[in-house]
């Protein structure tokens, strides 16, 4: 029967420890529920992480390019001190630190983002920070780091240079214990017994291995002098590219908003011209407009001046016809007296 898939594996892996044996309690019920026991058992075995580990197993499942960096950085960093590779260990070492800076900011992020992540001043970045650096000193936590299957935080043991500020948070026997050694080749006691060549013989060693350390030490500055000037060009490298991105974007829209402004200001000014041309129609209107209210003035003055003059006339129409007919009557009644009188 297969295992648990990895989609399952990092649900629960991504889930806050507070909750993490009820969510695997519950995948091992359903398990179990769809008659699969060897996953229920290989799910059974998984075991909380701590909340330092949990933040990095966010981070491997969140951000997994990010951790994949990191551990490539680490191959590097550990392939050039195998190799003694003085200005190359250097520079890789400029980077890893700010790496290691930029991760655990990324940490702090994706924890804010998390409902259900303790508060941002209860975090623990330092074993987060001490995680991290872990991984470019021991490929196996590297490993553990990248598949976001951390139990625990790892802590930083020495990576073969001088120990920055930022690890004496973590541990504090990052450096070797170098005065262990001097006894055996302090010129006081080669002094109190050069009679004794097998002391003497025995002191040699210790005396070339301290030397060689001192040289290894004096590589190792020089590396991480190397590797800071590297670190210091690749940041303004990347802040170049990411400001010529910008510069790009900036101008097409700056070429965008130019098209949009020219068409805008076409369009202004031929809707200035309409308006102009709206405008002296509209004074033209007014203007006969007001020469008709005129005329309409005067036409209603005439016809009311008409209308009194047809009603005088009317009036004095009527009264020459009374007296025309007055006159008529006046004439029969006379006619008619004559004619009896004959």
């Amino acid at each position: 029967m297969p295992g648990p898939s990895t989609e399952l594996v990092q649900q629960l892996y991504r889930t806050p420890p507070d909750r993490f044996v009820a969510a695997r309690d519950a995948a091992v019920a359903d398990a179990r529920r769809s008659g699969d026991p060897s996953t229920a058992r290989q799910l059974a075995r998984l075991r909380r992480p701590t909340v330092a580990a949990w933040l990095v197993n966010l981070l491997a499942i969140r951000r997994p390019e990010l951790v994949a960096d990191l551990v490539e950085l680490a191959d590097e960093l550990r392939t050039a001190q195998r190799e003694l590779r003085g200005p190359r260990l250097r520079e890789l070492s400029a980077q890893r630190r700010a790496v290691v800076g930029a991760l655990v900011a990324e940490v702090r992020k994706l924890a804010a983002a998390e409902p259900d992540a303790p508060p941002a001043g209860r975090l623990p970045l330092a074993e987060v920070e001490a995680t991290l650096n872990a991984a470019f000193s021991d490929a196996e936590v590297a490993e553990q780091v990248r598949a976001g299957r951390l139990l625990r935080a790892a802590s930083y043991a020495g990576f073969g240079e001088v120990p920055r500020p930022q690890l004496r948070l973590v541990t504090g026997d990052d450096e070797e214990p170098e005065v262990e050694e001097r006894p055996a080749r302090r010129p006081g006691a080669q002094r109190a017994r050069p009679e004794s060549a097998t002391r003497t013989d025995r002191a040699a060693p210790g005396t070339d291995r301290a030397a060689s350390r001192k040289d290894r030490a004096a590589g190792r500055a020089e590396q991480a002098e190397r590797a800071a000037q590297r670190a210091a060009r690749a940041e303004r490298a990347r802040q170049r590219r990411a400001l010529e991105r910008e510069l790009a974007l900036a101008q097409a829209d700056q070429k965008r908003v130019e098209a949009e402004l020219t068409e805008a200001t076409g369009q202004e000014r031929d809707g200035v011209a309409v308006l102009d041309g709206i405008e002296v129609e509209l004074a033209e209107l007014e203007r006969r407009r007001a020469v008709a209210e005129q005329d309409l003035s005067r036409a209603k003055l005439a016809r009311r001046a008409a209308e009194r003059a047809v009603t005088v006339a009317r009036r004095r129409a009527g009264e020459v016809e009374g007296a025309i007919e007055a006159l008529a009557a006046e004439e029969g009644d006379a006619d008619g007296g004559a004619g009896a009188a004959d």
